[in-house]
């Protein structure tokens, strides 16, 4: 599969979008004002404990405060308090080893919020969710941090290798390599990008991950609360850092400073492929170039059309997101049955790369063409399940019901992407009404009769093509008499890029005359 990354800098920020064999399946904003991205640290101040939804409330800055539940605790929660009061209280004359560190005990998965945080401590939490509509940021004490290969997650010494490694004797090398090379008191996941590499790749991204644990370290030094600790990567190396492999053949920037870094970060990481990293300079827009920007007019509207005339109708609520399937004018098969299927299949690829493209999360509900035969439904379902398998959230996908519904759970990390496709018309600035054409032709009339009288000859007049229309068409044309009664010829020439109720003069050599 073709893999390409096109990343478009602009002042309000940074746009990237993910194109596989040409077709836009994912697209990221990175606002420059951005603040409270997934996976960022900060040091917070518990300020309410709510008993009855066994979770706290913690400042961290945001206009709300943040979310914490008690199953976002950490088994390691004890530990993690200990080491944010120890490291804000540091002194820098003295040497921090974090393998000297003393764990705690583990807290139980049923116990209370109010045993483990009370007295509203400061604390050291990772954000989960973004804030979204009217709630502030979920947060999370189980700290984790991402690498190429490898997440290094503090106050434990568990390796866990990723499911998706299949061979066995895969899985038992990495994780003896690991063994060998982890520090104390740190526990780590193997990542599915670690399958076949070698200890000297292993360990340098570990070393990475363990000095970005000493920054932590550092910023608490005399922290208050609240406060930004450690920032993740900007969101373009984070994607390389998730999608880049052996399918990735192109990256185009078209600003220089992230072109640097980012083929700084490839040639670190995978030097092998630098040369995929281009700058792009051709002067026009670099998403028009590449077909984005009429990718994201045709799929971010209510209604998304499919190539057999099929279309799909999507719709957001408060608590569920429902798309509706309807039927084309094309006949794939013989049978009305086989026509649903087919038809059902082909919007099931489509909504699988809207749910990754809009980022939709929570719960989704497609209402597809009803079918009667049960092997059919199955198909159905197991053609979803493998679109969806490239889908980086998690998600679980229902056989339909008995009603042909589909139910969906999407795992939901920030603001659903919501881009407004429908332009405002320039003539009636979207009330729908324009004014009369016949007080248009009055007032072309005056300007006409104006310019005449102050000694402008062989005027031209540029109007919309409809406009022309009426202006030409006819005996007598509304032109014919305007050039009997000022005894010249008046030249009225149509421009389609001009607006309805536009117009403009011109003098003989083709120069604008400013009314």
């Amino acid at each position: 599969m073709n893999k390409e990354l096109i990343i478009n800098a602009a002042p309000q920020g940074v746009e990237i979008a993910f194109l596989e064999d040409k077709k836009l399946v994912e697209l990221h904003k990175e606002n420059a004002q951005n603040s409270y991205g997934v996976g960022d640290l900060y040091l917070g101040k518990v300020k309410k404990l709510m008993p009855g939804m066994n979770a706290a409330f913690v400042d961290v800055g945001s206009e709300k405060d943040g979310f914490l539940h008690y199953s976002d605790l950490s088994p390691y929660v004890i530990s993690l308090l200990k080491f944010t009061q120890q490291s804000i209280e540091w002194k820098a004359e003295e040497t921090y080893d974090f393998s000297r560190f003393t764990i705690e005990p583990e807290i139980v998965k049923t116990g209370k919020v109010t045993e483990v945080l009370q007295g509203k401590p400061n604390i050291l939490v990772q954000i989960l969710k973004e804030p979204i509509s009217s709630k502030g940021p979920r947060l999370s004490c189980e700290i984790s941090l991402p690498g190429r290969f490898v997440v290094l997650t503090p106050f434990n010494d568990v390796v866990a290798v990723s499911r998706k490694i299949h061979s066995s004797e895969e899985r038992r090398r990495l994780q003896k390599i690991i063994d060998a090379i982890k520090k104390k008191n740190f526990g780590v996941i193997v990542r599915t990008a670690a399958e076949g590499k070698n200890t000297a790749e292993l360990h340098d991204d570990l070393n990475q991950l363990h000095e970005r644990w000493k920054l932590i370290q550092q910023n608490l030094k005399n922290a208050s609360a609240p406060a930004k600790i450690l920032s993740e990567q900007d969101k373009t190396t984070s994607l390389l850092r998730d999608l880049l492999n052996a399918d990735f053949n192109r990256i185009v920037v078209n600003d220089k400073s992230i072109f640097q870094d980012t083929k700084a970060y490839i040639q670190r990481v995978a030097p092998e492929k630098a040369e995929i990293v281009t700058f792009y300079q051709n002067g026009s827009p670099i998403f028009d170039s590449f077909g984005v920007t009429k990718q994201v007019k045709a799929a971010f509207g209510k209604t998304v059309s499919l190539n057999s005339g099929a279309y799909l109708v999507i719709e957001h609520t408060e608590a569920l997101h429902v798309i509706d399937v309807n039927s084309g004018y094309k006949n794939a098969g013989a049978t009305q049955e086989e026509n649903s299927l087919q038809t059902n299949l082909e919007a099931a690829q489509e909504i699988a790369r809207q749910l990754r493209l809009r980022d939709i999360g929570g719960i989704i509900v497609v209402d597809f063409i009803d079918m009667k035969l049960p092997e059919n439904k199955k198909k159905l379902h197991e053609a979803m399940e493998e679109y969806m398998a490239n889908d980086r959230a998690r998600h679980s996908i229902l056989p339909i019901s008995k009603f042909g519904l589909m139910q969906i759970t999407r795992q939901r990390m920030k603001p659903e992407v919501d881009i407004k496709t429908d332009e405002e018309c320039p003539s009636c600035h979207g009330t729908g009404k324009v004014g009369s054409t016949l007080l248009l032709e009055d007032e072309i009339h005056k300007n006409l009769e104006y310019l005449l009288t102050h000694g402008h000859k062989g005027l031209t007049i540029t109007v919309h093509p409809i406009f022309h229309a009426y202006l030409t068409k006819g005996l007598p044309s509304i032109r014919l008499k305007w050039s009997m009664k000022y005894k010249q010829w008046i030249k009225i020439l149509a421009d389609n890029t001009y607006h309805l109720t536009s117009f403009r003069f011109f003098d003989t050599h083709g120069e604008e005359i400013k009314l």
